[in-house]
């Protein structure tokens, strides 16, 4: 059903200055990005931030305030069909009859988008292969485990071979095995169909895993780059140390060590070169105010807290 064919050319998906608003809150504040072809482009950033929301509007559910988007070349909101043909999605919650099986869920995903007879139980035999579920074909879902039901909802996604795949927070609530088997299905689909997929999450670990990462925060970007220049970007080691008096302390050190530091929660955040070799001093020059420290090569999560001045913190989804 989809247009995704080697002859096809440029960006799978075009956002281009992305605006949305629920009343008063600002949910997008003018979004551009594009995702290649082929690639897997993670969305970071906290509940808020504006992922759920922008997922949304690319699954052709929500109209946006200003801006444009486009899938494989149709715009979302002037060929909302020709983009649906494009799109599999997987909401974070399952959107399975637990009543029905595992094979008559796939055969009705397939006839919603017109697939019926031998192509039809052809195309089903083929996605329950790719993600190891054509032995439990005949269970009811409500029976599966979390995992399990992720892999059938994947499986339905990708039915009428669509050239974007959206997937909305995939890996929360299933187990380390679970979202190793969930990546290594869409690795296998890019490989195999040339699959692009755009993935939402909060998880480092997910974030990790993607080609290209864009952090928001606040319905803005604060970042778009590979997981592993974002670390870099950060520059030298993370020391993160515990104390009861954050402010106090980060102050003290800004004025006797000349650092930039950073206050997050309980703790401070310094930034340098061998961070081993600052902790000795640290303890020196604050005695009894330092409850524990570590020090580490930087995360997506420093990427995070340096770009934002925060945490990923939980709240309202927008």
């Amino acid at each position: 059903m989809s247009t995704n064919s080697p002859a096809a050319t440029g960006p799978i998906l075009e956002v281009d200055g992305l605006a949305f608003a629920y009343g008063d809150h600002v949910a997008l504040d003018g979004l551009s990005f594009s995702v290649r072809r082929g690639e897997i482009f993670g969305l970071l950033g906290p509940n808020g931030g504006g992922k759920t929301t922008l997922f949304r509007i690319l699954a052709t559910l929500l109209t946006p305030r200003s801006g444009t988007a486009r899938v494989a070349g149709h715009d979302v909101v002037r060929e909302p069909q020709a983009v649906r043909e494009n799109i599999g999605v997987v909401f974070q919650a399952p959107s399975l009859d637990g009543k029905l099986t595992v094979r008559e869920n796939m055969r009705h995903q397939g006839h919603l988008y017109g697939m019926s007879g031998s192509v039809l139980e052809a195309r089903m035999d083929e996605m329950l292969d790719r993600v190891a579920m054509r032995t439990r074909e005949n269970d009811r879902v409500d029976a599966l485990s979390g995992g399990m039901k992720r892999r059938v909802d994947l499986a339905k996604g990708l039915m009428h071979r669509p050239a974007l795949v959206l997937l909305d927070e995939p890996t929360t609530g299933l187990d380390p095995g679970a979202r190793i088997d969930l990546w290594e299905h869409l690795a296998a689909a890019r490989a195999e169909d040339g699959l692009s997929v755009l993935v939402t999450t909060h998880l480092m670990e997910d974030a990790d895993r993607c080609d290209r990462l864009l952090i928001v925060d606040r319905g803005r970007i604060v970042a778009l780059d590979t997981p592993e220049a974002l670390r870099e970007g950060v520059g030298g080691d993370v020391v993160v140390a515990r104390t009861r008096d954050p402010r106090g302390l980060a102050e003290e050190v800004r004025r006797r060590f000349a650092e930039d530091v950073e206050v997050v929660d309980d703790t401070i955040r310094i930034r340098r070169a061998r961070g081993h070799e600052f902790v000795p001093a640290l303890f020196e020059a604050f005695p009894g105010r330092i409850e524990a420290v570590s020090v580490g090569k930087p995360t997506l999560e420093d990427v995070f807290i340096q770009r934002t001045g925060h945490r990923l913190w939980s709240g309202d989804e927008a």
